[in-house]
């Protein structure tokens, strides 16, 4: 019965846009004034036959409507199929919006872009907001999503590190790579530092990329990476002696990884090419190196931001010594800790 053309995708960037009206005229056939004197009317969408009613396609002030009432012209063939030059893949959708006034919407981005497309056409707005809220709740779902990628080969992490515009962490994590016997604490710490990557994963995520690699030599090892180069890494495992014979111990150095995680910030949203290097200024706003300013004026300031991170958590730990001595019981247990 019904011959559909598909509708091609567009990017999403080009979903608000508006759609130009073309005008609906004919070559074949006659053309009418109106339909408003049927009840009933016949469609041939792009070879997709549908049969509805004048009242159905009157109510939203749509192009639609428009043909109804004679403001634009439309060509009806020989049997009295009014034919409109467009796919008809999703018609149907549009007339169940205007009979029912609400449709479930396609989960796929391309068919709900392709359907918010249509609705522009006939210019049916609560077709076009019902899925401009739609992609709005995709939009909200996908960044609440915290995702963390797994290295798959060396060629994979460079890509993702030089191409990434944040801040990257990774934590190369291999227990199995290991000659020697473990120390008594170091799987306790192996799993201290996993912990610690997770809970760092949701503090920062949306402004840190955080990677993992369990394909590495290392057992444990953090890498912090800004502008596409490593800036710092640490090794959380050592080879130690113990009872005459070789073992392997993991440290949980938590300050150490949580500072460098701080620095790495300072590369946060700054980036504007390869090897381009733009630092916070001092006052903490984002700002590329201006005329006359150096490398090494940038880097000064990008120093500066460090250090007022550490002050603030000076700052902060102090206030909460303050809060703990207010409270005796606190105090007290602080006190005989000490002992």
């Amino acid at each position: 019965m019904s011959a559909e053309a598909s509708v091609g995708g567009h990017d999403a960037d080009s979903v608000r846009s508006a759609v130009p009206q073309p005008a609906c005229h004919s070559t074949d056939g006659h053309r009418t004034p109106g339909l408003m004197g049927s009840k009933y009317v016949k469609l041939n969408v792009g070879g997709s036959l549908h049969y509805t009613t004048i009242q159905t396609l009157s109510k939203e002030d749509s192009l639609l409507r428009s043909i109804c009432t004679g403001a634009t012209n439309v060509t009806i063939d020989p049997e009295g199929w009014v034919v409109l030059e467009r796919s008809g893949r999703h018609f149907g959708l549009v007339l169940n919006f205007l009979r029912d006034g609400s449709v479930p919407l396609p989960e796929d981005h391309r068919e709900l872009d392709e359907i918010l497309k249509e609705a522009q056409f006939y210019r049916v707005q609560g077709l076009i907001q019902h899925c401009l809220n739609a992609m709005q709740k995709q939009q909200d779902v996908f960044e609440s999503v915290c995702r963390i990628p797994m290295i798959t080969s060396a060629k994979e992490e460079q890509k993702m590190i030089a191409t990434c515009r944040k801040p990257v962490v990774k934590l190369q994590n291999n227990r199995g790579n290991n000659k020697y016997s473990y120390t008594s604490n170091s799987d306790d710490n192996l799993l201290k530092n996993i912990e610690l990557f997770d809970k760092l994963v949701l503090r920062f995520n949306n402004r840190v990329l955080f990677v993992k690699d369990v394909l590495g030599d290392e057992i444990c090892c953090w890498s912090f990476y800004g502008e596409g180069r490593k800036i710092a890494e640490v090794c959380c495992t050592s080879i130690v002696y113990a009872t005459e014979k070789k073992q392997t111990k993991v440290e949980f150095p938590e300050a150490r990884i949580f500072e460098e995680t701080l620095n790495i910030l300072i590369y946060e949203n700054n980036r504007s090419g390869p090897g381009g290097l733009h630092l916070l200024d001092s006052r903490g706003s984002g700002s590329s190196l201006g005329a006359g300013q150096s490398e090494e004026e940038g880097a000064a300031g990008g120093d500066r931001r460090v250090r007022r991170i550490h002050e603030t958590f000076i700052r902060d730990a102090m206030r909460l010594v303050s809060l703990l001595e207010d409270n005796g019981t606190a105090a007290r247990s602080l006190t005989d800790r000490s002992r």
